[in-house]
């Protein structure tokens, strides 16, 4: 019998610390672990799996493309990937977007897209970029640096240069920062997730956005885990009835396989030339299928349901006993326990509910699609393990 814990142990490189459980089956809302177990999962793989684990559509639209082509490369042209950009700049008002791989590649592609405009515009000088305390942007070492976190810079340093933060919130540190730095792009999420979910103010983005209107700087919005209908709207910026400049996202975008996009809008939409920028997965066919049968089905029905479910959540545990504060968006969502996060998250597994952390609160990302009896067992399990 293959023992996966000891093979991990020998022959994968120790950047995980993972949960004692080997998962090897899923289907919708649940998880299998190899004894059988059945779990709810309030975790959708980082909110990757946003119609739950193999959903028949989409791998009824993958397995189809995989008979067809897997793969091909940028020097042709493929349907799923011209179909899926389609898509997207339907549902956002996108003129064009580049695919990638990951949420990272999507923001390498607009920090690039941000440098070249403002040197452009304003010359080679004008390249740094703001991006807010307690952000996560990737784990390249330029969206590390992009990255308002001290802990993930430390062990990588000297990263890349020209990255700038402001305090989230505050648009008067914003303003101080753009008034003694040449700035070529705020670059901001609307849910700080990695940063403990923490959500922005309306005041704020409207600020960000008057802000990067009035100097001619870019609005990049970093949608890789907040895209997607997982807060409620198609992307989560909608809420505040701005337009960014640029859009990355990535996650639930492929509905469990890679891909990354960068969305750009009027100003950016012809910064990139030809040779400028590539990938050789980006837009790969079977990716873009699954991703397409994923866009195509983010409706005002799913997104309406996102939404009561997340004023479920909401109203079940704020001043349950040992909550402390809940906060987010959708189906973002994080909780401050009073317990150890960690202690929470072990007790949830053991009663067969699967969540994640934030810094120091309980992460909950589920599939937007779970069924609402599910997500009720599955909060009383919660607060059960927060009392």
């Amino acid at each position: 019998m293959i023992d996966t814990k000891i093979l991990d142990e020998q022959y994968i490189s120790h950047t995980y610390s993972r949960f004692p459980v080997e998962i090897i089956e899923g289907k919708g809302s649940f998880m299998y672990d190899v004894e059988g177990k059945e779990y709810i999962d309030l975790g959708s793989g980082i909110a990757v799996n946003i119609f739950g684990a193999c959903d028949p559509l989409w791998v009824e639209a993958v397995a189809s493309q995989l008979g067809k082509l897997q793969h091909t490369s940028n020097l042709y042209y493929t349907q799923p990937c011209t179909q899926l950009a389609k898509l997207l700049c339907e549902k956002t008002g996108a003129k064009k977007v580049f695919f990638g791989n990951s949420g990272a590649e999507a923001n390498e592609c607009a920090i690039k897209i941000a440098r070249k405009y403002a040197k452009e515009k304003k010359g080679e000088d004008t390249y740094k970029i703001i991006t807010l305390k307690n952000s996560f942007h990737g784990r390249t070492i330029t969206t590390l640096a992009a990255t308002g976190q001290d802990v993930f810079h430390n062990d990588f340093l000297p990263l890349t240069d020209g990255f700038i933060y402001a305090e989230a919130n505050n648009i008067e540190s914003v303003k101080n920062l753009v008034k003694s730095n040449k700035v070529a792009a705020i670059m901001f999420e609307c849910v700080l997730g990695e940063g403990g979910v923490l959500t922005l103010e309306d005041d704020f983005a409207k600020g960000l956005y008057s802000l990067a209107k009035e100097e001619d700087i870019l609005l990049i919005c970093d949608e890789v885990q907040t895209g997607n209908g997982r807060c409620g709207e198609m992307y989560a910026y909608m809420h505040y009835g701005i337009q960014p400049d640029i859009v990355t996202t990535a996650k639930g975008l492929g509905g469990g396989l890679p891909i990354g996009a960068c969305m750009m809008f009027d100003k950016t939409e012809n910064v990139l030339k030809y040779g400028d920028h590539g990938s050789t997965f980006g837009g790969n066919p079977a990716t873009c299928a699954g991703a397409i049968s994923v866009v195509s089905r983010i409706d005002d029905k799913l997104l309406a349901e996102v939404k009561a479910k997340s004023d479920y959540i909401f109203k079940s545990l704020s001043g349950a006993k040992g909550v402390k504060s809940v906060s987010g968006m959708g189906l973002m969502i994080g909780i401050e326990t009073e317990k150890d996060a960690s202690l929470v998250i072990n007790e949830c597994m053991s009663n067969g509910v699967l969540v994640l952390k934030a810094k120091t609160k309980v992460r909950l990302l589920p599939p937007l699609n779970i069924p609402m009896e599910l997500l009720e067992r599955a909060i009383e399990v919660i607060k059960k393990a927060c009392e």
